[in-house]
């Protein structure tokens, strides 16, 4: 019965989600109107990175990927390897494109954008994997990532990323 319920309750978050975008401050509360404003060019320079790696997905570019990272960023993949700097990042995500990823595209579902500081932004993303030729997500590929973007230099890139796939508890 419990499994039932918790099962219930994760697929009721996830709904809950929705295709929504949400923008919000940090610890101080609600960000209002022009600050939300202002924060415009961020969101297009997130959803610019965002584009560049579902490109590099879709070409299969470990390269590419790798790209949207600082040098020194860290990335926990779904099985929970940790890959660690932009070079590793590349060899391994070349390695999971040759070997373990078949023809898929990502689509993102939702996002929740969070300010830590100015320069510091935490990303909760909600995605699925679609598998050619299909056009809707495959039921096992549903995922929640945190990308941990940062500010260096007047350009954004992802200094963490975690990944974990959805699968309720039975």
């Amino acid at each position: 019965m419990l499994g039932r319920t918790m099962r219930r309750m994760a697929v009721a978050g996830v709904a809950a989600l929705g295709l929504g975008v949400t923008l919000t401050a940090g610890a101080a509360g609600a960000a209002t109107d022009q600050e939300q404003a202002g924060r415009v060019p961020d969101k297009v320079a997130f959803d610019r990175l965002l584009q560049q790696q579902a490109d590099a997905w879709t070409h299969e570019s470990g390269a590419e990927f790798a790209a949207t990272f600082h040098p020194d960023a860290d990335v926990v993949t779904f099985n929970g390897d940790h890959l660690r700097g932009r070079t590793e990042i590349a060899r391994e995500m070349q390695r999971y494109f040759d070997t373990y990823i078949e023809d898929t595209t990502f689509r993102t579902l939702s996002e929740q954008i969070r300010y830590l500081e100015r320069d510091i932004a935490v990303i909760v993303r909600t995605s699925c994997l679609i598998t050619a030729p299909a056009t809707t997500c495959r039921a096992d590929s549903l995922s929640i990532n945190t990308n941990v973007m940062h500010r260096k230099h007047g350009r954004w890139l992802q200094a963490s990323f975690q990944n974990t796939r959805v699968e309720p508890l039975p």
